[in-house]
């Protein structure tokens, strides 16, 4: 397994000051995700794009429920007796969520998450959603008292949300890795820093991890992203190694650096909705086994954060994987 996943949404934020100062899992502003599928190679990034055109076709072609799969379940007949799926998420995400300043138009991997559920429910091509930005502490907070059904943003599962709000899914996974100079061909995975020097952010959980896959590895602490970016291009160091959404993001931004190996500790995102109505959490998990099952998440993977990351789509993560217990 490899994955890759990117996005600069302000749910990086949160994931950036819990690196930094060791609160709960997540990810926030100004972050790309990613996830690991086997065989997919993360080392090789482009800058391609989102195309519009093929990601709107993805979105009509999703599957649609049935009217008695609707009417069966009052958490998703009331979303479509709106016909509009109320969503919580972030319009400043590249590849996961982001907002065409000219068009207005929001796309990226979480939005077409959103607007694939709100047209399996809807019925309508394109899946049309209202969208709530979040912040890491607002959150739990719109889905508890009803501002929006759903909650997609590079969300982590932990155990103190899953006391707040039900997750659905995980439907993504990321994690730990590493990335050196594009030109580096001794360094594949955590397994091959023993002995070389690297790079990471002072306070974070990560020194220990590395402490752990690669104990012959000479840690440096450096207070920041920036900083650590730094002791790598000027050669201080021979590897950075954080969260890879962070280093993805990095990557993809400048083609003299690559991301490589899998993520060697586990992070997985879900969809938050609420605790009050279980039937909630089982209609997105049945639907995200459908669009698993029938391609639709791989296609959707492919036209955002593919464009970024080579190779075929990862595997999802298995539902109930991480149910934040």
């Amino acid at each position: 397994m490899t994955t890759s996943h990117l996005s600069f949404t302000a749910d990086s934020t949160r994931r950036f000051s819990r690196r930094t100062f060791g609160a709960s899992a997540g990810l926030a502003a100004l972050s790309l995700a990613a996830l690991s599928a086997c065989g997919n190679d993360t080392s090789a990034l482009s800058t391609n794009k989102t195309d519009v055109s093929g990601y709107d076709a993805i979105i009509a072609a999703g599957p649609t429920a049935d009217a008695a799969t609707v009417d069966g379940n009052a958490w998703a007949k009331k979303i479509k007796d709106r016909g509009t799926l109320n969503t919580g998420g972030s319009d400043s995400g590249p590849l996961f969520s982001i907002k065409d300043p000219a068009t207005g138009k929001l796309t990226g991997f979480d939005a077409g998450l959103a607007q694939l559920l709100s047209h399996y429910i809807t019925g309508k091509a394109d899946g049309p959603i209202q969208l709530t930005i979040t912040t890491v502490d607002t959150r739990e907070t719109l889905i508890e008292n009803g501002t929006v059904d759903t909650v997609v943003a590079t969300y982590s599962i932990t155990p103190a949300r899953a006391k707040k709000v039900a997750f659905a899914g995980p439907y993504y996974r990321s994690g730990d890795a590493v990335m050196v100079k594009s030109d580096n061909t001794t360094i594949n995975s955590v397994k091959d820093l023993d002995g070389k020097k690297v790079a990471t952010q002072q306070g974070s959980t990560t020194a220990d991890r590395i402490a752990k896959d690669a104990p012959g590895a000479k840690v440096s602490l450096f207070p920041d992203d920036a900083q650590c970016l730094a002791a790598l291009k000027t050669n201080r160091v021979d590897a950075y190694v954080i969260d890879q959404s962070i280093l993805i993001s990095n990557a993809s931004a400048d083609t003299t650096l690559k991301v490589v190996g899998e993520p060697f500790s586990d992070d997985y995102y879900g969809i938050g909705v609420t605790r009050d109505d279980a039937q909630a959490k089982t209609f997105v998990n049945d639907w995200l086994t459908k669009i698993e099952a029938d391609g639709t998440w791989a296609k959707l993977w492919k036209a955002t954060v593919g464009t970024v990351v080579s190779g075929e789509a990862p595997t999802p993560p298995k539902l109930g994987s991480a149910d934040g217990s």
